[in-house]
């Protein structure tokens, strides 16, 4: 097949893509799907434990009384924290099962972590803090400290209890306040709740036949074992130098801890069944001058812009331009040249050929940073690109040049076994002391396992219960019969690549609300049923532009391994991310709470 370079795919080379894409799916489906994982459960309990804890915590019972609580202390939290502080309301306590803020930058702590995402617009309140990151791409370590310096500007650290797991949230009709139980013993009461459990931070593991059976170290990367490598996040992991490591998985997290294991490990062996694709990174250090240059409110106009790019929405100028932008900027670029396409299929096939160019530049630069031939094709990814999350890095490809790192290749099919200190793949045993599994998260948990309690409302409805058969909210966020509570996340809200943006524009709006309630000495703010029905329509009849292409994707949590018939759609979202944010701003400007019920 062959790829150009500077001009459109031609038929014959699609048809070519289509073919090779369909036999690569085909080598990995699997019949288990989803349940070829494990989150954290039974014999596989030890993998989420909190090595940043202390492990003898213990504190007194609370039994007391706040304006509201807010599970979750990571950006969610946070930012829900820093919105209901803006507008009055400080009387707020978060309640983390961590030992500090920081969510998803609080658990993965692993080398080489850094967001994918621009970190002027990634990282909220930059300008109320007056802060500026120090790179395009901030490491982790700096956005933990970002996530601390927020969670002091407002007050949080107060009246946070950490370590702490809340066990149930449970609505008294009588005094219209939520009484939120904890494994600590604690009855705490509180007028308003909100949820904000991430989705970053819950490690998913594969049920390997053997796994517990592995004579050595093990851990996954979102529970970093500093005290088994040495170092730290920017350190040499010196207690590795004499070690055999294994790195299971490489998807979004593997390619940022890869290129740090090999400078450390003796000999590092990379166990993939289907490779990333690995885009330009272009980290750089932030410009001074840019930086003082800056105007009033240019965060907020940076996030907005670069979403508009992403919802196709033209803009004067593409201000992030980065990986994440520039297969939109192919596309404009065809279109400006060929003019729009006459059909909705024709459009459809014109954004095929432009994502084949995308991934042909993609393998082409595999074979350009990776000397040896055979390591090179394993290392090339045959999917369209949204089929996984892509990936941008500059130093993981070349990884695969040093002596001492060996990709094993397992040709879609996965680890065998792992037996003593073994791993078996492709019939043939390697000998390894540390296991590191890069095997990601509980992404699309339900509402139950994801904030392990349950939200009891009125009438003693149980929330899991009443979304059993799907999410039935108004803007993902409010529930009839749980008044007063908010829920920050994904389900039918909206997916956009900059997660914070739609946590802030969630957190606005839960404050606007309770601010509403606060002034108009409102008690209660609960939901309409036809309000309800209504959001849940709207949500069903959405198509995102993506839905087509994944029952073609190879396996992925994108499409639900390869099974995305199986998705709920009713647990979907609103698929073009402006008009979402759209709708919440009007909403609140109309100021007649439509759908809500204050009394």
């Amino acid at each position: 097949m062959t790829e150009e370079k500077n001009s459109i795919i031609n038929d014959q080379d699609l048809n070519s893509a289509r073919q090779k894409y369909q036999r690569e799916r085909s080598k990995r489906i699997r019949s288990d799907g989803m349940n070829q994982f494990n989150f954290g459960t039974g014999e596989f309990k030890r993998f989420i434990d909190d090595p940043n804890a202390e492990p003898s915590f213990r504190r007194q019972p609370i039994n007391d009384e706040v304006d509201v609580i807010i599970i979750g202390g990571g950006f969610g939290g946070l930012l829900t924290a820093a919105s209901l502080h803006q507008t009055g309301t400080t009387n707020v306590r978060i309640i983390e099962q961590g030992s500090d803020v920081g969510g998803t930058w609080y658990w993965n702590r692993f080398p080489g972590a850094r967001c994918d995402v621009e970190s002027y617009i990634y990282m909220p309140l930059l300008e109320e803090l007056g802060y500026i990151p120090s790179e395009k791409y901030a490491g982790g370590p700096e956005i933990f400290a970002h996530c601390q310096r927020i969670a002091k500007k407002y007050g949080v650290y107060e009246k946070a209890c950490f370590q702490t797991q809340v066990t149930e949230l449970r609505w008294n009709e009588t005094n219209q306040r939520w009484l939120v139980s904890t494994d600590h013993g604690d009855t705490m009461h509180c007028r308003y709740v909100c949820t904000s459990s991430g989705i970053l931070h819950r490690p998913k593991l594969p049920d390997i036949s053997g796994i517990n059976t592995f004579s050595g170290h093990a851990f996954h990367t979102s529970r970093w074992d500093y005290r088994y490598t040495g170092g730290g996040p920017n350190e040499t992991m010196k207690k590795l130098n004499k070690q055999c490591v294994a790195v299971v998985g490489t998807g979004a997290t593997a390619i940022q801890c890869i290129p740090k294991l090999a400078e450390d490990s003796e000999h590092l062996y990379v166990f993939q069944r289907t490779p990333s694709s690995i885009d330009v990174r272009d980290n750089k250090p932030t410009d001074d001058k840019w930086a003082v240059a800056q105007e009033e409110g240019w965060q907020r106009k940076r996030i907005n812009n670069f979403n508009d790019v992403l919802s196709g929405i033209a803009v004067d100028k593409n201000m992030v331009d980065d990986g994440w932008t520039s297969t939109v900027n192919m596309m404009m670029k065809q279109i400006q040249e060929d003019g729009m396409p006459d059909s909705e299929a024709a459009m459809e096939v014109l954004s095929e050929k432009i994502d084949l160019k995308k991934m042909s530049e993609i393998r082409q630069r595999v074979d350009q940073l990776v000397n040896d031939k055979k390591t090179a094709e394993a290392l090339k990814p045959w999917y369209r690109q949204w089929c996984k999350r892509p990936c941008f890095h500059d130093e993981y490809l070349d990884t695969y040049n040093r002596s001492n790192v060996t990709l094993v290749d397992t040709d879609g099919k996965g680890i065998e076994r792992i037996n003593n200190n073994n791993i078996i793949a492709n019939g043939k045993s390697y000998p390894v002391d540390c296991i590191v599994f890069a095997t990601g998260f509980d992404f699309f948990a339900d509402i139950n396992r994801r904030l392990q309690c349950k939200i009891i409302g009125q009438n003693n409805e149980e929330l899991a219960e009443k979304w059993r058969d799907g999410v039935v909210s108004l803007f993902g966020m409010h529930s009839k019969g749980f008044p007063n509570c908010f829920i920050l996340g994904n389900h039918q809200s909206t997916a956009t690549v900059n997660f914070t943006h739609t946590l802030h524009e969630q957190a606005r709006h839960i404050a606007h609300v309770i601010q509403y309630a606060k002034n108009n000495q409102f008690n209660e703010v609960n939901v309409e049923q036809q309000a309800e029905q209504h959001w849940v329509e709207k949500i069903l009849q959405q198509t995102s532009p993506l839905q087509a292409i994944f029952s073609e994707c190879t396996p992925g949590f994108y499409n639900n391994e390869g099974n995305p018939d199986q998705s709920n759609p009713q647990n979907g979202s609103i698929a073009n991310t402006t008009e979402f944010f759209e709708i919440l701003t009007r909403w609140r400007e109309d100021g007649s709470f439509n759908g809500l019920i204050f009394t």
